[in-house]
């Protein structure tokens, strides 16, 4: 399969995109009464379980892992594991007695340029990169389907050539039909501008197109924890909801209905000092930057820049994400995104729960992948076709 380049318009160029079918926001699972049984590789804080979670699906972890200890806790405070269920080092697990017992995989495994590219374009090839240990749990358990997530640098890398080793691998070494696309995530719901490589594989020859973008109807001002605009408060209540019907809003407040997937309901809180910027970093911020760094003096942005993992110790307009503010002596100035602003910017609402100190949760978020493109794969997939009865 050729690779797609692009997001946004232009991925609607490719042929690679389905834009011409039901759009994936108003499809329905065929199966959603079946249990999806699944695996992940450098887990994270867990983004492909929480897809699952947000689209109500039934589903199994069998296995999943992580080296950052911090990720376990994170992971274990949210998921239903067990110890023997988890990994710490990917080199070290087998997978082989999952096979035939996991429905999908789903890992980013972090690629390191690979220092020589070999003429076989294959497996050895792949020699001291994660990466070779991902192929090799897909190798072992034979899931139905997978997914692999990466930054776009990788599939561009060294003139494409990186790719083509990781590519042929799957499908000659794995035996998986290969399917690829870059995608953005803020054409699929969420207001940053991220775009990643995600390619999917299937243990099947498969028709597959990638979801059409959708209209983005938020901005990132929407996220944040100090944003109290009557159209999204309820009265007597610390609470606003995104994309929540009148209708249902009751409900979902009385506990007796869950949000939908696109549907977001968050706390209304005031953000502690700690993410107001002095006035001198403010300066240095909105400052006109080095011969070798120029920042950018926009602020309040409508879409927000990637999210990095350092954002905690990072103060530069053209990099990170700031949002102005009025405090109540009607004195302007700029902070920057909370922890949970980021988590929010990611997918995760606010039920996920953070048990991390700021350093770590900044660093979770912006390793993690996506929820809401995440979610847009599964249900262009229908994923419960490759689930289980119970």
């Amino acid at each position: 399969m050729a690779a797609k380049h692009g997001s946004g318009t232009e991925q609607n160029c490719q042929s690679n995109i389905d834009i011409d079918g039901l759009s994936w926001v108003y499809r329905q699972f065929s199966h959603p009464e079946r249990t999806i049984r699944l695996g992940s590789l450098f887990s994270g804080i867990g983004a492909i379980e929480y897809a699952f979670k947000r689209l109500g699906l039934k589903h199994k972890i069998a296995f999943a892992g992580d080296i950052d200890k911090k990720c376990k806790e994170t992971y274990f405070a949210n998921y239903e594991i067990e110890d023997n269920q988890w990994h710490t080092d990917v080199c070290e697990f087998n997978a082989r007695p999952h096979k035939g017992k996991v429905d999908i995989v789903v890992g980013g495994a972090p690629c390191q340029a690979f220092s020589t590219v070999g003429a076989q374009l294959g497996f050895e090839d792949t020699r001291g990169t994660l990466f070779r240990e991902f192929a090799r749990v897909i190798k072992e358990c034979q899931p139905k389907l997978f997914i692999f997530e990466n930054v776009q640098g990788l599939f561009r890398h060294d003139g494409g050539r990186t790719w083509d080793v990781i590519r042929h691998t799957f499908e000659n070494y794995c035996g998986y039909d290969i399917h690829f696309q870059l995608l953005n995530a803020r054409d699929y719901g969420i207001p940053q501008t991220r775009e990643r490589l995600f390619c999917i594989g299937f243990k099947k020859p498969t028709e597959f197109k990638y979801p059409a973008p959708i209209p983005l109807s938020y901005r990132m001002y929407d996220f944040m924890e100090d944003y109290k605009s009557k159209p999204f408060t309820v009265e007597g209540e610390a609470i606003k909801m995104l994309g929540v019907s009148e209708d249902r809003r009751e409900g979902i407040l009385s506990g007796d209905l869950q949000p939908e997937f696109n549907e977001f309901v968050f706390q209304l809180s005031d953000v502690e000092d700690k993410y107001y910027l002095s006035e001198k970093v403010a300066k240095y911020v909105l400052a006109g930057g080095t011969k070798t760094f120029k920042t950018s003096t926009k602020t309040d942005l409508d879409v927000a820049r990637p999210l990095l993992q350092s954002m905690h110790k990072m103060h530069r307009a053209g990099v990170d994400n700031y949002v102005s503010y009025n405090k109540s002596k009607g004195i302007n100035g700029l902070r920057k995104l909370t922890p949970r602003e980021c988590f929010r910017l990611m997918g995760f609402r606010d039920d996920f729960k953070i048990v991390v100190a700021n350093t770590s949760a900044y660093q979770q978020a912006g390793n993690s992948i996506v929820v809401d493109v995440l979610i847009a794969l599964l249900k262009q997939l229908d994923i419960t076709k490759y689930g289980i009865s119970e």
